[in-house]
């Protein structure tokens, strides 16, 4: 069998870059939140603005709204469950369909942080100007465009 090496210019390249912000934002993400003193996840907060959003989604919409599988919603959903964020309830018309609805406590604790988030996107955008922000966003969803048609077309 032949071996073909490929050389990849890992530097000029956009996916590490991309990863390495994602880390980057993640890690602070959760530091502000532990110093805020919320135990809350990005992806825990995720599902909070969802439901704060439209209550009562059964877990495979939202599963398909927070970009998650089956399975990694409900280990996040169940841990949420005993945080007291949201709660499960299963649906009148189908009993193999659950909603998730916001508790007051998670109502509570997303409405705190809003404000960290704020101020994380302030840091994010610091001396970026509105033009290179649209550009951004414009490229961003480019990168996610090119994805969805590789999907697409399996």
């Amino acid at each position: 069998m032949k071996n073909t090496d490929h050389d990849i210019d890992f530097e000029n390249s956009i996916g590490p870059w991309l990863g390495k912000t994602i880390k980057i934002i993640d890690f602070n993400l959760h530091e502000q939140f532990r110093m805020h003193g919320l135990d809350l996840t990005k992806e825990q907060m995720v599902v909070l603005k969802k439901l704060d959003q439209k209550d009562g989604l059964n877990q495979n919409e939202l599963a398909f709204l927070t970009l998650r599988n089956k399975s990694s919603l409900t280990r996040l959903v169940c841990k949420m469950e005993k945080k007291g964020l949201i709660i499960r309830k299963t649906s009148t018309e189908d009993k193999r369909n659950k909603h998730l609805y916001i508790t007051p406590l998670g109502k509570e604790t997303f409405h705190k942080s809003k404000p960290i988030i704020g101020s994380m996107l302030s840091t994010m955008q610091k001396g970026i100007t509105e033009d290179e922000k649209k550009t951004m966003i414009r490229l961003l969803k480019q990168i996610q465009e090119n994805f969805n048609e590789n999907i697409t077309s399996f």
